[in-house]
């Protein structure tokens, strides 16, 4: 018995699978920077809080925000396809957060206790990792990160 039969399967084989392990990578890709950006945002979000509750009044905190996330973001290499514009919400005595309340938080009394929170949004990008060959394959994801800080209660504010 000869095996002229099965000659070139191997070729087929691989022709087959291909693409499969392809669109594999590309997920593998896509999955492993979405991850990355979650975790740079995370770190983001929490500098940019930190920075805001250390702040004496509510300008210098935006300020100081939005200059940490920055560096956090520039020091993880994350390039956001938006603009960098944090949401900045606080709360005073435990009463719910609302736009309002971040600069209610820095005028509150010393002695109250107040935070404030830091929410970032970035669209992160596929487009240099995506095929056309894989339908409704999404070129950008977008990835929100918040953290919320406290205001010292006995320092000195606006």
């Amino acid at each position: 018995m000869t095996r002229t039969a099965e000659r070139g399967s191997v070729s087929i084989e691989v022709a087959v699978l291909a693409p499969a392990f392809i669109a594999l990578m590309v997920l593998a890709g896509v999955v492993g920077r979405s991850a990355v950006a979650a975790e740079a945002l995370d770190a983001a979000a929490h500098d940019a809080a930190r920075a805001a509750s250390i702040s004496r009044d509510s300008d210098t905190a935006r300020t100081m925000a939005l200059e940490a996330a920055q560096k956090q973001l520039d020091w993880h290499g994350l390039a956001c396809s938006n603009d960098l514009d944090p949401k900045f919400t606080g709360s005073v005595a435990g009463m719910p957060d609302s736009e309002s309340s971040f600069d209610d938080a820095f005028s509150s009394q010393i002695g109250t206790s107040a935070t404030v929170t830091v929410t970032i949004s970035c669209v992160v990008s596929f487009q240099d990792i995506t095929l056309d060959i894989l339908p409704g394959m999404v070129s950008e994801k977008l990835i929100t990160a918040q953290f919320t800080s406290p205001l010292d209660r006995y320092r000195s504010r606006q």
